[in-house]
This record gives C-alpha cells, structure tokens and sequence, in this order.
C-alpha cells in the first residue's frame, strides 16, 4: 500500500473508532413515558407497596381493593390537614379533588390477594375482649360493635367504609390511639373518634391483635349495603345504604 492510499486508511481507521467511542458515550434514549394512571401512582407505591398491598413495617397500610369513597377522604383529609403526616400533605397539596378521585378509584378496582394473617397473641383473656368488642360492643360504655359499620365480613360497606381485617397490627393500633388522642380526624361528626375515645388503651390493643390475627377469605370484597341502620352518624361517611333501614346521614367529605 503507497503512502497516500496508507494515510487514506489510516484516517478512515480513525474516524471509525472516533464514531465508536461516541456512540459508546452517549447516554441510552430515555424509556417512554407511559402516561396512565398506574404509571403516575407509582410514587404512591413506595411507601404503600407494589400496586398498594402494604409496606413491610407495618405502619403504611394496604390501599389496594378499599372503598374509592373512603380513600378519596383520605387523601382530602391528608391534604386539607385533617390527617396529619406531612410527607403525604406535601405529596398531595397540588393535587385537584378530581384527580384525588382518580387515584382513588385507581386503586379500588385493583384486585390482589391479601397476605396471611399476623399470629394470634398468646394471651387468651385480649383475644376473647377484642372478639367481644367486634362483635357486640360495650353497651356501657356505649361502643358499638364494629360489625354494625364496617360490616358482618369486617371487609368495609361501599361507598366509603374500610375493611377492618387485612392490615396490620400495629397500623390499625396507631390509627385507633391517634384518634383516641384527637391526632387523627374525619368530618364532623366524628364517629371513630367518639368510639375511640370511650376505648381504654388494653381495649384498642385486644382489638388490634384479634383483627391482625383474621384471614381474609378469597375474592372478599367491600360489601354493598348493611342489615340495618349504622348505630352512630358519620360525617366522613355520608349515606349508607341498608336493607330495609334508613341510612345514617352526613357530607360526604
């Protein structure tokens, strides 16, 4: 090979490896944007769990296969300060209500098996008071039974009542000492706060381990209506339907 046709080569050569060593360098074309509504919760699912079924630690709650209604005024009280944690007010502060209402229909519809249920407590005497408050009440201390609201199943009433089985022990033992302390609140009147308020701590921790310790049945969804009237009016719940009583009255929100 002459010298030109070398030099030729050469710098053919070189542009080669030049094109190379860029194309090597250059960052990978981002991934698409998929523009849904479960691509846009996702960051809800860092903290909730993939596709909101609850984190490990016990204290972020499942979200996924509750009432739309009752998540919804979830994220309103989170957002108008009703609800006090700040990571999901400064989250949800320039959200829209009906953008609210899409992410929680979002995760209402979604469908996902529930986790086993936590162990029992060894300590028959808190098991057999916390069956006794889910299932009848204190008449004394006027405390309905949880079954007249959350329903017979303790998997919620739709439109806007949560399951009370499902999650974990120590969520459900938070939620009702934050509402025996007036940490947590729903619209007046607040229902759960009264009953949380006539609840001794012994009482809310005997609940919260016989509730943790219930499987939930396969397929188990909100049911659509209750056998009779609820027995105390609940802002943050608004109408809900019975067979053959009159609904419970209050806002929506």
């Amino acid at each position: 090979m002459t010298g030109p046709r070398l030099q030729r080569a050469a710098a053919r050569i070189a542009a080669t490896a030049t094109l190379l060593a860029m194309t090597a360098a250059a960052p990978a074309a981002p991934a698409p944007f998929e523009n849904t509504i479960a691509q846009r919760v996702q960051a809800c699912t860092g903290c909730h769990g993939p596709q909101g079924r609850a984190a490990s630690d016990g204290y972020y709650p499942r979200i996924a296969g509750k009432p739309a209604q009752y998540l919804y005024n979830q994220l309103v009280g989170f957002r108008d300060g009703r609800r006090d944690y700040a990571l999901m007010t400064n989250l949800l502060a320039p959200l829209s209500d009906a953008y609210l209402r899409e992410i929680a229909e979002h995760f209402a519809n979604l469908e996902i098996p529930y986790p086993p249920p936590q162990p029992a407590s060894d300590d028959i005497a808190a098991l057999s008071r916390g069956e006794a408050l889910v299932m009848h009440g204190d008449p004394a201390r006027r405390v309905p039974a949880c079954v007249a609201c959350h329903g017979s199943a303790l998997m919620g009433v739709a439109p806007a009542v949560p399951a009370l089985i499902g999650m974990p022990r120590d969520y459900l033992n938070a939620q009702l000492g934050a509402w025996r302390a007036g940490k947590r609140r729903a619209p007046a009147p607040d229902c759960m706060a009264q009953v949380a308020q006539r609840l001794a701590p012994a009482d809310i921790a005997a609940l919260s381990h016989w509730l943790a310790a219930r499987p939930v049945p396969p397929g188990a969804k909100p049911a659509a209506a209750l056998p009779a009237a609820m027995p105390l009016d609940c802002g943050g719940v608004g109408a809900i339907a019975s067979d053959g009583a009159p609904a419970a009255k209050g806002p929506a929100r």
